[in-house]
């Protein structure tokens, strides 16, 4: 994928991760980038289009497609996360479900709508923000975990389904990313512009998939420890 001349959509792109890789694409010739956002008098970024967009919303993620018509580059970065445990038996199940609806189905519905959009610019390509917690599970981490889970194997599903139209679906993965997000959790985080750096180099090289930062690569590599890495608490 060139990003030079690329047009793009970055899902949450108002702050944090979302809009380091508007500042990326913009730097590194993008013609155009789309800024979404739940609201967009949020987004502030100089030079970039804001665009109503959550994730969970049929009728933004339509109305955003429709706007968007042009894009060869979609960037699916919104995402949420949540602290309750599974078997909490107030708000587990609440939990989970609403970390699904945006991390799971978000992506899903983005994908959907944006597939035939791709396909008519020529294949482009479709970025999902996943995370080393895709692969592992801490004690504060149980809802959110699962949810990336699911957005890898959906990642991993929709490169299948998308490769005949020449497109190129690329699995983003990464610790912990110095932002909002994870502001109150004490533990080693990357600069959301080194993982936007990353993850745009890895587009220029056609790869499938991106470990982004040491964490992430540590976590891949203990696939084939014994116990492996997934089967326990780090």
């Amino acid at each position: 994928m060139n990003i030079q001349g690329s047009i793009a959509l970055v899902t949450g792109a108002n702050r944090g991760l979302g809009l380091a890789y508007a500042k990326a694409l913009l730097a590194a010739g993008a013609r155009k980038v789309y800024a979404g956002a739940r609201d967009p008098s949020t987004v502030t970024l100089p030079g970039v289009i804001p665009v109503k967009l959550d994730v969970t919303s049929p009728q933004d993620v339509a109305a955003a497609a429709a706007l968007c018509g042009d894009v060869d580059l979609v960037i699916n970065n919104a995402g949420i996360s949540g602290g309750a445990f599974l078997l909490d038996a107030t708000d587990g199940e609440a939990t989970l479900r609403r970390l699904l609806e945006t991390n799971l189905h978000g992506i899903h519905a983005i994908a959907v709508a944006f597939a035939p959009v791709l396909k008519a610019n020529g294949g482009g390509a479709l970025v999902n923000m996943l995370s080393a917690l895709s692969w592992l599970s801490l004690e504060s981490t149980s809802a959110y975990s699962v949810s990336k889970a699911a957005a890898w194997a959906l990642t991993n599903s929709l490169r299948n389904e998308l490769r005949a139209q020449g497109t190129q679906v690329l699995g983003v993965h990464a610790g912990y990313i110095d932002t909002d997000m994870v502001s109150h959790i004490d533990a080693p985080k990357s600069s959301p512009t080194d993982i936007a750096a990353r993850t745009l180099e890895a587009l220029a090289k056609g790869e499938s998939e991106v470990l982004a930062d040491e964490t992430s690569r540590q976590v891949k590599a203990g696939f084939g420890a014994t116990p492996a890495v997934y089967l326990g608490a780090a």
